[in-house]
């Protein structure tokens, strides 16, 4: 049993990956599921497409791998984080779809936390802000607006987590209500300096701590999958959010390190240590990852819009039939013009955290067509990556200066993209040749666990670059360029 299973639970699809005793891929397995859109801003998934998703592509990676699961040493799981599920402990059964992290219809809600003058006992314990990104005002919206589900929370019937949560329930039939310390972190009910659930805040939002899960290390025994799902009995040694599962899978193990993973969004984390830093630029303070009960902190940045903008032209503007298409079309737009597409479709994550403002595009011309829009899209992730990057180099002193950037995710396989990235930041960016980052992550902390996989050490001793990209921009054009889509960002935000 020298193989191990990766869950990858994300937001437009799940994968399963089986790795090897060398943490090579031997297969991968994935399905797209239905995003649903309720109203302006909202967004849920069906818990069930989730569940059915996750079963079925472990099962087709198993038969790609040629493999029972005898085979399978552990399970590693990885994950959508801030995702809301409420269900019925006995029956397992959701009371409401899943609200998504992008949801945005808390946003009043944390509106009146902030002016009631919560927001700095919240940052103080939780490392977060009051947003809808996280789960708490989700949890609360459930609570206040299913019927009957306050009362039921009361009672003690139902249960709460997270995606990784949900998964370990349904795999083990019920027995495992748990989840680790990077997704409690990310729930804005968890005081990330003292490791507990924190009865103030849960106060505060009206949540019954009887609703919440156990909080683990990132490699424990979460729990055993019952037999009949995929042949045997399998334990579930991993879990991480699916960005503190990218930094391990990165091996950002030192403090100073810094990653930039490109999805859906783009989440941009940098290891602080055993110190927790308390941002002064709307950076986010969270947990990187837990081993032995120990936490190691990081600075975050969210943008909740990076791969999710390309996909915008393909599904919304129709002027591309596949992703791909974005380099060729970025390579021959006309240089003569210069667009800002500000992708603010759900509002701006870090450092704006304005849920309310919306997107735009700026410096049209009779001559603008796909081919600036597509190139506008794509420098749009490297600007916003350029916003995290100045945040963090003010609240840290390790951030930033000679920083490198190990990037991965979709997007990053764009040459065009990366090379932006690395021009409008002035510092190299390094692209591993294993972008399956956050998979590896999840995959080496069961394996860690199981005995398989090397120790930290050894581990970091794997990750080898495919390629680096270096600045070839010069320092005027690129102030000038940055400033412009400082001005763009300016326009959007509410007032």
């Amino acid at each position: 049993m020298t193989h191990i299973l990766a869950i990858d639970q994300g937001t437009t699809s799940s994968r399963a990956i089986v790795f090897d005793g060398k943490m090579n891929i031997t297969a991968v397995a994935q399905q797209e599921f239905t995003q649903h859109y309720p109203a302006s801003g909202w967004v849920e998934h069906d818990p069930e497409d989730i569940w059915t998703t996750v079963v079925d592509t472990c099962r087709s990676a198993l038969d790609k791998a040629g493999l029972s699961a005898s085979g399978i040493a552990a399970i590693g799981i990885t994950n959508q984080r801030e995702t809301t599920l409420l269900w019925d402990r006995k029956t397992g059964e959701p009371l409401h779809n899943a609200i998504v992290w992008q949801d945005r219809r808390t946003a009043d809600r944390c509106a009146a936390l902030r002016e009631a003058g919560h927001e700095e006992i919240v940052q103080e314990k939780t490392g977060l802000l009051l947003d809808p990104y996280f789960s708490g005002t989700k949890l609360a919206w459930l609570l206040d607006n299913v019927d009957g589900a306050r009362e039921r929370a009361d009672r003690g019937e139902l249960a709460f987590g997270t995606v990784d949560t949900f998964l370990i329930w349904r795999l083990t039939g019920g027995v495992s209500h748990v989840t680790d310390a990077t997704n409690a972190a990310r729930t804005l009910l968890y005081n990330i300096r003292d490791g507990a659930w924190d009865e103030e805040i849960c106060g505060l939002m009206n949540i019954p701590m009887s609703l919440l899960p156990e909080v683990k290390d990132c490699a424990a025994e979460f729990g055993q999958t019952e037999p009949g799902l995929l042949g045997t009995s399998l334990p579930i040694l991993g879990v991480a959010g699916d960005q503190q599962a990218a930094t391990i899978g990165q091996a950002c193990f030192a403090p100073g390190m810094l990653k930039s993973t490109y999805g859906t969004g783009c989440f941009a984390l940098l290891n602080t240590g055993d110190t927790l830093v308390r941002s002064q630029n709307r950076m986010l303070g969270t947990i990187a990852y837990q081993f032995d009960g120990k936490p190691t902190y990081a600075l975050e940045g969210s943008i909740f819009i990076a791969g999710a903008v390309v996909q915008w032209l393909r599904d919304g503007l129709k002027i591309i039939d596949s992703a791909p298409e974005t380099q060729g079309m970025a390579e021959a737009a006309d240089p003569a013009q210069q667009l800002y597409l500000v992708p603010a479709f759900t509002g701006l994550g870090a450092p704006y955290w304005d849920a309310e403002c919306r997107g735009a595009i700026f410096g049209l011309t009779r001559n603008s067509g796909p081919a600036e829009f597509a190139r506008a899209a794509l420098e749009s992730v490297g600007y916003q990556t350029r916003d995290l990057w100045e945040a963090m180099r003010a609240d840290w002193q390790g951030a930033g200066g000679d920083s490198i950037l190990r990037v991965d995710g979709g997007m990053s396989a764009s040459d065009w993209t990366m090379q932006f990235l690395s021009d409008i930041l002035g510092a190299p960016v390094h692209r591993p040749k294993v972008l399956e980052t956050t998979a590896l992550g999840a995959a080496w902390l069961a394996g860690m666990k199981a005995g398989v996989y090397p120790d930290r050490e050894g581990f970091s001793a794997t990750w080898a670059l495919e390629r680096e990209f270096v600045p070839l921009m010069d320092g005027e054009t690129r102030e000038a360029r940055y400033a412009g889509w400082k001005d763009a960002v300016a326009r959007v935000l509410s007032r």
